[in-house]
């Protein structure tokens, strides 16, 4: 660790379980031992706030992978695990579960050290959904189970169906949300009785080397979830094709997305993806103004916009128009740009210097092809990876910012006359992950919903997210879902059983 960062936890006054965790070798988790990467390599782990040096870690290699699937498959094929009875999942998951609320401080802190986002609403949102998780899937083992059915072919039989845990599941992790999204798909893989093998992002693996210290301590036995750091193009490639692993799931773009697909559909795996988005928001006439442009904000610049479903196209209609951009400039205005670790921080940095020069070449891009940025869009100087976010106005759908995925601080307006006009506008896009809707005439609401090309749609609000809701995209923005009792169905066999009777 650098002295720029070792500055910046005193700053902040970041507590002595976080520190000691950041200040060890940071190893990967396989078949329940701590180990280096099998060529001895190392990565840099950098801190998005400062730009300082936090650690390295271990880049995995495909012989990691093959020790960590092996340790899987043989858990899930006649280990400890496959023999627990239901409810002893269930205890287990519940004791996983108050372990990560015993130590929900520290991991927030990890997570806004590693990512760069606001540790208030890292707490908040990211462990405090990590937590409700484990436990919302850790009522599900008993609940399992299949059918008897009364055949109508001629003979005599019992005929049953039972449901039957995939294997091993492969879980390939995103940057923004590390340690919540990695839970939307561990902890029903656990539940259903499946093994894992996750591959956290290169650019945030600390939350869940601390998450794996945890699932030890838990008492979950080797092997059951195993952790294997380094690039996507190494560790997640080789998933694809490894043939120990029964199922992807993807979190991440659609362009890596569906390379993951094509390659683990070509082997025959399960696959979930769970890719892109560029997300339509309506703004109807009756809407509450103020109300709804501070959902609107929060729909697109939490997290800094790092955020697959964000709402960053906004059609408004036309005679509220002018007046809903007042109120979300004026609500842009108020949002604290600020470290991580600032308690009152709303924008955070972006994650790496590489994604701020993206964003930052988006809104160049916008000003070049004629849209007029009516709010924010500078980098500041000094340390850091942040930018200022941008509101656009005069928007065509022809434009990158009207077309692209930023994954960052942009957000792009327009007007609309007709609900038919909204629609059309909304999409008018290759993605549908969710869309929002704004307005108090549920008549015209729920006319809205079903012609909306999305997975989610919102109503007078953005990405609101429980366990019990199934989240998961249409279109390009992939298949399969997380969460909800519709996310076990994908981590299930369904098997068939004929009883002939005399």
């Amino acid at each position: 660790m650098d002295a720029t960062v070792r500055n910046y936890l005193d700053q902040y006054g970041v507590s002595d379980a976080t520190r000691r965790f950041l200040q060890k070798p940071q190893k990967m988790f396989i078949g329940g031992d701590w180990v280096d990467s099998s060529n001895g390599a190392t990565f840099d782990i950098f801190e998005p706030s400062t730009g300082g040096l936090i650690t390295q870690g271990p880049p995995g290699t495909t012989d990691d992978l093959d020790r960590a699937v092996a340790a899987a498959r043989a858990q899930f094929d006649g280990g400890e695990w496959r023999r627990l009875k239901p409810l002893e999942r269930e205890r287990m998951l519940h004791r996983l579960a108050d372990l990560l609320e015993t130590h929900a401080d520290e991991l927030a802190e990890i997570e806004a050290i590693d990512m760069g986002k606001s540790v208030t609403f890292a707490r908040e949102i990211d462990i405090q959904g990590t937590i409700d998780t484990f436990r919302y899937f850790a009522g599900w083992p008993t609940k399992l189970h299949g059918r008897t059915v009364e055949p109508s072919i001629p003979g005599n039989y019992l005929a049953y169906t039972r449901k039957e845990p995939l294997g091993v599941v492969a879980a390939i992790v995103p940057w923004n949300f590390p340690l919540q999204t990695m839970a939307w798909k561990l902890a029903a893989a656990l539940a259903a009785g499946c093994t894992v093998v996750v591959k956290p992002a290169e650019l945030t693996s600390l939350s869940t080397l601390r998450f794996a210290e945890l699932v030890e301590e838990a008492g979950i036995p080797a092997g059951v979830v195993n952790i294997v750091t380094g690039k996507g193009s190494v560790i997640g490639a080789a998933m694809s094709t490894h043939p120990g692993i029964n199922k992807v799931t993807f979190t991440g773009s659609t362009p890596v997305g569906q390379e993951v697909g094509r390659t683990a559909v070509s082997n025959l795996k399960h696959v979930t993806l769970e890719l892109g988005g560029k997300s339509p928001v309506l703004v109807l006439d009756d809407a509450d103004l103020a109300s709804a442009a501070r959902a609107v904000a929060n729909g697109v610049f939490f997290n800094s916009g790092q955020v697959c479903d964000a709402g960053t196209r906004v059609y408004i209609q036309r005679s509220v128009h002018d007046a809903f951009l007042e109120e979300l400039i004026a609500v842009a205005r108020e949002l604290k740009m600020a470290p991580g670790l600032d308690r009152d921080c709303y924008i955070g940095p972006m994650v790496s210097a590489q994604q701020k020069k993206v964003v930052a070449s988006y809104i160049e891009a916008g000003v070049r092809e004629g849209a007029k940025l009516v709010y924010g869009g500078a980098s500041p100087e000094g340390p850091g990876h942040f930018i200022e976010p941008a509101i656009f106005a005069h928007c065509t759908p022809e434009m990158s910012i009207v077309r692209e995925e930023i994954f960052g601080p942009v957000l792009v307006t327009s007007p609309f006359d007709t609900l038919e006009e909204a629609v059309a506008l909304a999409n008018d896009t290759p993605f549908g992950l969710a869309a929002a809707i704004y307005s108090n005439d549920l008549a015209r609401v729920h006319t809205l919903i079903p012609q909306l090309h999305a997975g989610s749609v919102y109503v007078n609000a953005h990405s609101t997210i429980d366990p019990s809701m199934p989240f998961g995209g249409f279109k390009d923005s992939g298949f399969g879902k997380d969460l909800g009792p519709e996310q076990l169905d994908y981590l299930m066999e369904t098997k068939a059983v004929w009883i002939t009777l005399p």
